[in-house]
């Protein structure tokens, strides 16, 4: 019962229907309160509702039952990082990557938590006074790294350690510029957060475009001294050459993947690939490069090829901080080669943990379906791998066995690991929907009939079993037609002639009035209850027919030539909703 709650937990969760998805994980919890998975799954599903605390205390309670287990520090690192408790939620994070230092969703929940920790610090430290520096915005800002690292002269400086210690001392306390003001270096970084030019010490000054304006009477004075001169415009000052150099290696690999893209198209597969790498070559920053060629050797059938690209896609993606949609494509990719590989290995575990990993980045339904395929490749593989008809038989006969000792549980047990050993045995459902109906489950057992008479529509026990059943649920119509059905495969098996006279006599005893109140008011709410009752009843020609049996005797003597309306009205009949005198 804990399994069958958790399933449709699972089933909600992936709908995105996360109230659900926790009442049926705190049912599933109530039946197994020992189980760490079912709390990680709740707190996953609170989590997702925002309802922070509730997803913490679940994320605790797994983590104290599985201290073993990453998956609980991922929930755990997910609930602080909700919170706002950074510093907890990195050390969740890193408790996890202890226990499994490759797992992926552990490693991007770790930087997001660094970044938003980083963000926070500097947040308050902006909104902290610094009149004793006016340049601590410009070292306090988010962003600061960035422009230091998108100005090409600054860039260079980063890959010094010393530079770097200095930006961090100053990022902690503005105040300390003033200790660094002598190292170039600085100056320039301070000119970059200032939108400034900072000339070299070679230069004629310091600065040009931060150089202030005169006050007005010198520039006054200044102009009276010197004779006018034609004004001109300063002319642009050129980009640096490493920008532009940039810019043109980015604009051609472009140009190499939209190659790759027509090639990949023409099915031109090999000129794809090479596009692709030149694209790569000329810039390493931009993953789609990966992910486009992996496609391509998925395609080739070269899947250990794909999976080595998706994986260098996934890394170089988490130092980029690329868009979680690319990550998950190139993660989606990787679980499609190794869905292929496993109808070679027979494992679809991998395939189906990295398209879990995908939809933890990206909830795309394209994934979302390739991860259900898998899992029901996994679960048809393992009942191909189960199937015995010899250990089969053997659990039937001992369901018989129980049967006749009237064990009815025991022998449903048995009979039911009889079907998983062959599921393609109607005997066996034709045993057990028997059982069924003894327990008094009629819908299991009614269902079983049905797949007996599916697998075998010639095998008479079915419609036997079948039509006694709806008897018993007092569905006399039902039960007729069945028994009728299966005559015309036996015509004269004795338990189903049986089970026609019975039927008939019940009928009859309706359409002659012979029922009690009780049974009669029974009959009828039960058959209000049957679709094709309600179909019958709604059915505009129907009720004219209805009509004109009580007015009109000639027009209700042509309905009765009419054998299907005859066979809607015995129906009524039978239900007791109409009584013929």
């Amino acid at each position: 019962m804990a399994d069958e709650a958790k399933a449709k937990g699972n089933a909600a969760f992936s709908s995105g229907d996360f109230s659900t998805a926790v009442r049926h994980f705190s049912e599933a919890i109530t039946f197994s309160p020992d189980n760490h998975v079912l709390y990680s799954n709740r707190s996953a599903a609170y989590a997702s509702l925002h309802k922070y605390n509730e997803a913490l205390a679940d994320a605790k309670k797994t983590v104290e039952l599985k201290p073993d287990w990453s998956k609980g520090y991922s929930r755990l690192g997910a609930a602080h990082l909700g919170l706002r408790q950074y510093d907890e939620a990195i050390a969740a994070y890193n408790k996890g990557l202890e226990i499994d230092p490759n797992n992926d969703p552990l490693k991007s929940g770790l930087a997001d938590a660094r970044a938003a920790a980083a963000s926070s610090s500097s947040s308050r430290s902006r909104s902290m006074p610094n009149s004793n520096n006016p340049f601590g915005d410009a070292f306090g800002g988010p962003d600061m790294w960035a422009r230091l690292t998108a100005d090409p002269t600054t860039r260079a400086y980063l890959q010094q350690p010393d530079f770097v210690k200095m930006m961090q001392d100053i990022q902690k306390n503005p105040n300390n510029l003033n200790l660094y003001m002598k190292d170039q270096r600085i100056m320039q970084a301070l000119g970059v957060l200032l939108n400034l030019k900072i000339r070299n010490p070679t230069d004629d000054a310091d600065m040009t475009e931060a150089s202030p304006s005169p006050p007005p009477q010198e520039r006054k004075r200044a102009a009276e001294a010197e004779p006018a001169k034609e004004e001109k415009q300063p002319e642009p000052e050129p980009e640096p050459m490493e920008v532009t150099e940039a810019k043109e290696k980015k604009a051609e690999a472009q140009r190499e993947k939209e190659a790759g893209n027509a090639a990949y198209k023409k099915k031109d597969f090999e000129t794809a690939i090479q596009h692709y790498s030149k694209a790569l070559e000329l810039d390493d920053e931009d993953i789609s490069f990966l992910t486009n060629r992996a496609a391509v050797y998925l395609e080739m059938g070269e899947f250990e090829e794909c999976i080595k690209d998706c994986d260098k896609a996934v890394e170089r993606g988490r130092e980029l901080r690329s868009d979680y949609k690319m990550i998950a494509r190139a993660l989606t990719r990787k679980g499609t080669a190794l869905v292929k590989l496993a109808k070679c290995s027979k494992d679809y575990e991998p395939a189906i943990e990295t398209f879990q990993k995908a939809l933890t980045e990206h909830r795309n339904p394209d994934t979302l379906k390739k991860l259900n395929e898998a899992e029901k490749a996994k679960k048809e593989l393992e009942q191909q791998e189960y199937f015995d008809p010899k250990l089969a038989d053997e659990e039937r006969e001992k369901g018989n066995e129980f049967f006749k000792q009237q064990k009815y549980p025991e022998a449903v047990k048995c009979y039911t690991e009889s079907l998983r050993r062959n599921p393609k045995d109607p005997k066996t459902y034709s045993n057990r929907a028997a059982c069924y109906a003894k327990l008094g489950a009629m819908p299991e057992g009614l269902k079983d009939a049905d797949k007996c008479i599916e697998l075998d529509p010639t095998f008479s026990k079915g419609y036997s079993r079948k039509g006694a059943i709806q008897y018993f649920m007092k569905e006399y119509d039902k039960a007729l037609e069945t028994y009728q059905e299966g005559l015309k495969h036996d015509p004269k098996n004795p338990e189903l002639l049986d089970g026609i006279k019975q039927c008939v006599q019940q009928i009859n005893k309706a359409s002659r009035g012979d029922l009690s109140p009780e049974e009669l008011k029974e009959r009828q709410a039960k058959a209000m209850q049957d679709p094709e009752i309600q179909n019958i009843l709604q059915d505009p020609v129907m009720r004219q027919v209805l009509i004109d049996f009580q007015e009109n005797p000639k027009a209700a003597q042509e309905h009765t030539k009419n054998p299907m309306v005859m066979n809607k009205i015995q129906k009524l009949v039978s239900a007791g909703i109409v009584q013929m005198r």
